[in-house]
């Protein structure tokens, strides 16, 4: 096998992999907003029908984060090796909170006299499980030390200004997107609560999108001369320049009482920022260092997998796109849809 069949390997299995965090952060997020947003609204049959509006799709969704995680392994194995222990504790947070947000998820529908400790557990789960994720990213976004093909850090090299406060950051994103899906979903004082709710979100989180843009050059040289530079500040503003317009379009959205858009238009925002984010590191896997290139597994390992993908991937949008589908309609009730 030649280099240029090795490199369109390498490329297929970054856009698997991407593709796979991206589903992840779009599926999930909004349920993890949910439970972000579960103890502040005034009712109980409210947060009734908020777990029911999410009940029929959400085992599905994790299922982005097992192919990524898979992915990333199988195809990238040092960066696997790499980052897995520079971020142990984050990564440790992160699935045990999703693992009791999942316990809390099934015994609440079971528990009656003790109903409100398992609606703190599914809010405490889904608030740690979307910090942690902030948190690493944010710690991947800073560099990671490596010498050959070693982390080179501390534990606690991802505990800094800039990780914890992607954290807060991912924290009033998904609570933006769990308030666009309701406002979809739900109708009556609900969905009321959550056009006023999405308005408050929208503001912390274009405030929070700036701040890290602005923050993310000065982490790395490499980042500012990839956007600061000529004539890639003509090329790529644009982005910028339609993150803006998608602001606005999602203002005048929740203003006019639009259903539908809010959600598309919360998810399109998180889409340009995870393009921001490609175009800032491309074609590093490990900032500052790690190109994609070295992080590679030989070109007959990715193969053999691909095959394997080239069938799981179409079931796994299938029967996605099937949940989805067959669950259509609104909650109007504690346990109903219509």
């Amino acid at each position: 096998m030649d280099g240029s069949e090795g490199s369109l390997l390498t490329l297929a299995w970054v856009g698997i992999v991407g593709f796979a965090v991206f589903m992840y952060v779009l599926m999930d997020g909004f349920d993890l907003g949910i439970g972000i947003l579960y103890p502040f609204v005034p009712r109980e049959e409210d947060r009734d029908t908020m777990m029911n509006s999410v009940a029929p799709v959400w085992d599905f969704n994790e299922t982005w984060l097992v192919l990524g995680g898979a992915g990333l392994f199988a195809a990238f194995p040092i960066a696997y090796a790499v980052v897995l222990p520079a971020m142990y504790l984050p990564l440790l947070v992160m699935l045990v909170a999703l693992i009791f947000r999942g316990v809390a998820f099934e015994f609440r529908f079971k528990a009656m006299a003790q109903r409100h400790w398992w609606n703190r557990s599914f809010f405490v789960g889904s608030l740690l499980a979307t910090f942690a994720q902030g948190v690493v990213l944010g710690s991947f976004l800073q560099g990671i030390p490596v010498e050959g093909r070693d982390f080179a850090g501390t534990m606690l090299h991802w505990l800094t200004p800039f990780s914890l406060f992607c954290g807060v950051a991912l924290v009033f994103g998904y609570a933006l997107l769990g308030a666009t899906w309701l406002i979809w979903r739900t109708v009556g004082r609900l969905q009321d609560w959550c056009f006023r709710a999405s308005r408050r979100l929208m503001g912390f989180v274009l405030a929070a999108v700036a701040v890290v843009s602005l923050w993310t050059p000065f982490l790395l040289p490499e980042i500012a001369q990839r956007w600061f530079s000529m004539p890639n500040l003509i090329l790529l503003s644009p982005v910028p320049l339609v993150t803006a317009g998608l602001a606005v379009a999602l203002w005048r959205a929740l203003d006019n009482g639009r259903e539908r858009a809010p959600f598309f238009l919360a998810m399109a925002l998180f889409g340009l920022s995870y393009l921001g984010l490609a175009i800032s590191l491309w074609p590093t896997l490990i900032p500052p260092s790690v190109t994609v290139w070295q992080a590679a597994s030989p070109p007959e390992t990715q193969v053999f997998l691909l095959v394997g993908m080239a069938f799981l991937i179409p079931s796994i949008l299938a029967y996605t796109a099937y949940s989805y589908w067959v669950f259509r309609g609104k909650v109007t009730g504690s346990f109903g849809y219509h």
